[in-house]
């Protein structure tokens, strides 16, 4: 059994069972990773994925275990390859984010400008997608660390730490109704057409919840990842926009006004979660704390060593978490 043999059914696996599609992603051919898929299998006694002529058709039950341990045993790899590196040059290196768009535009340009510069041999990639997905790419080792507000308690692969609160306002035209209501209620917005996040999406659940207690029906006539749409389209008339605070900017969003909406909903908390057992290198440390400067590497560190939940909120009794 070879490691490669390994890497090849991981990545076939993440690939939709598409071998030629993972030819190319690891500069290799077709045959080849075919061949050392059947080697692997004879060596094994067992088929790891199931076929139509040439075509693999899915994976079988004994292929979901052998590739979840492989998943496992290529992470402790590249964590070797990762303590090696710390100690031979602690300045380089590589580090994956997956985040939100809210996230990538609103609240990481400063974090990441700064990294930038204290760190400019570390190549730093960022991958957008659903909370889901975020949580997904850290859960398999395919990134280093997930931003979101949505999804990473459905993962018990990740540590999760609680980063900052945040809430959200209401944006409308500057001559709509609503920018003439001096108390703002949630009856008040239920009366007109809602333009906000995708369900999943930055704190979408907590919106939803604070209508249905209040025995409200939302009329959601169009939802979007991005606030930046959901602004356009508030200013198409489209209806009120509802999306985080830190999305409203006062100069670039002069002919919006935005409404307080803190008292409207329960506030929701962005959390930092990476793979149990990661490795964190010195600058990942780094990346952290200007993230959320709270979470120094103290407090990292216990939190990994006290990975169950309710140790994890134990430990955050009493820090007093940022608001935006």
């Amino acid at each position: 059994m070879k490691l490669q043999q390994l890497r090849y059914i991981w990545e076939v696996a993440h690939h939709d069972l598409n071998v030629s599609a993972t030819a190319q992603s690891l500069y290799t051919s077709q045959p080849g990773i075919s061949k050392q898929i059947r080697l692997l299998e004879d060596e094994l006694g067992v088929e790891v994925f199931s076929r139509s002529g040439k075509h693999l058709t899915r994976i079988t039950p004994a292929g979901e275990t052998i590739i979840r341990v492989a998943g496992e045993i290529l992470k402790k790899v590249e964590g070797i390859k990762q303590v090696a590196q710390e100690f031979s040059n602690e300045r380089k290196g590589d580090l994956a984010i997956a985040t939100t768009h809210t996230q990538a535009r609103y609240a990481l340009p400063p974090v990441i400008r700064s990294f930038i510069a204290e760190y400019p041999e570390v190549s730093l990639h960022m991958h957008q997608g659903t909370p889901m997905q975020i949580s997904e790419l850290a859960a398999n080792g395919t990134v280093d660390f997930a931003i979101a507000t949505e999804a990473m308690d459905l993962f018990s692969d990740l540590i999760m730490m609680p980063c900052y609160r945040w809430n959200r306002c209401i944006v409308v035209p500057k001559d709509h109704p609503l920018a003439k209501v001096g108390q703002l209620t949630l009856e008040d917005v239920a009366k007109y057409p809602i333009v906000t996040y995708v369900f999943g999406f930055t704190g979408r659940s907590k919106l939803d919840d604070a209508f249905q207690e209040k025995g409200l029906q939302a009329n959601v006539v169009f939802t979007a990842a991005d606030a930046d749409v959901i602004k356009t389209y508030v200013r198409l008339g489209l209806g009120v926009g509802i999306v985080a605070k830190m999305a409203y900017n006062e100069v670039t969003d002069s002919d919006l006004v935005a409404l307080d909406a803190s008292k409207l909903f329960k506030p929701s908390t962005t959390k930092i979660g990476f793979r149990k057992g990661t490795f964190i290198r010195g600058y990942m440390y780094d990346f952290i704390q200007k993230f959320a400067p709270h979470l120094d590497k103290k407090l990292v560190d216990q939190v990994c060593a006290h990975p169950n939940k309710a140790e994890i909120d134990h430990l955050f009794e009493g820090i007093e978490l940022p608001t935006y």
